[in-house]
């Protein structure tokens, strides 16, 4: 355990719980946590990690802006993606993996390359319903972390690894969370 990955750990933490608690200000403390881990995952070879850090970021900046604004100027509200659009989603997010997990294998020294690419190519798909605060995000979180704790620990990251497990759980209650205030709003 190092001060790098102690650090990156901490700001996530936060990030997360604040993003399942629906708190824009998860969104910058986002871009500080996923530079740290970026770093991080550089240093022990989890390269399709270091791309999916840097996609976080630009994300985490438009997430901020689509969060705050919304369609129209008001807030974005919490609604749910269409089965079409999650099965679209699940194809894609298959073939990605397939792709990268090829590309690492051929192509550098990557530790579970297509362990590896599962990670990157399900966040990106979990990111890009949280942007639009869709809450079906959180159960492709549950498998991301699922995927993410067995890995992480594989490579010595000890603290990241008990930081997806508890990931996992904030997205069981960010999932309740997020259910309740969305039938509120109904």
């Amino acid at each position: 355990m190092t001060p790098l990955e102690i650090a990156a750990n901490a700001i996530m933490a936060v990030s997360i719980v604040l993003a399942g608690r629906n708190n824009v200000h998860s969104w910058w403390l986002g871009i500080i946590g996923c530079a740290l881990f970026a770093v991080l995952f550089y240093e022990v070879r989890l390269y399709a990690d270091v791309a999916l850090q840097v996609f976080f970021i630009l994300t985490c900046i438009t997430g901020w802006v689509q969060w705050l604004r919304g369609a129209g100027g008001k807030p974005l509200p919490i609604t749910s993606a269409s089965v079409r659009s999650l099965l679209a989603m699940a194809a894609a997010g298959i073939a990605a993996t397939v792709a990268y997990g090829l590309m690492l294998r051929q192509f550098t020294d990557a530790y579970a390359p297509f362990i590896d690419s599962a990670v990157l190519a399900f966040s990106v798909i979990a990111q890009f319903l949280l942007m639009a605060r869709r809450i079906e995000t959180w159960p492709v979180w549950l498998l991301v972390n699922t995927i993410s704790v067995p890995l992480y620990a594989s490579r010595g990251l000890h603290l990241t690894a008990v930081l997806y497990a508890a990931y996992w759980v904030n997205a069981v209650v960010s999932w309740w969370w997020w259910g309740r205030q969305m039938r509120a709003a109904a």
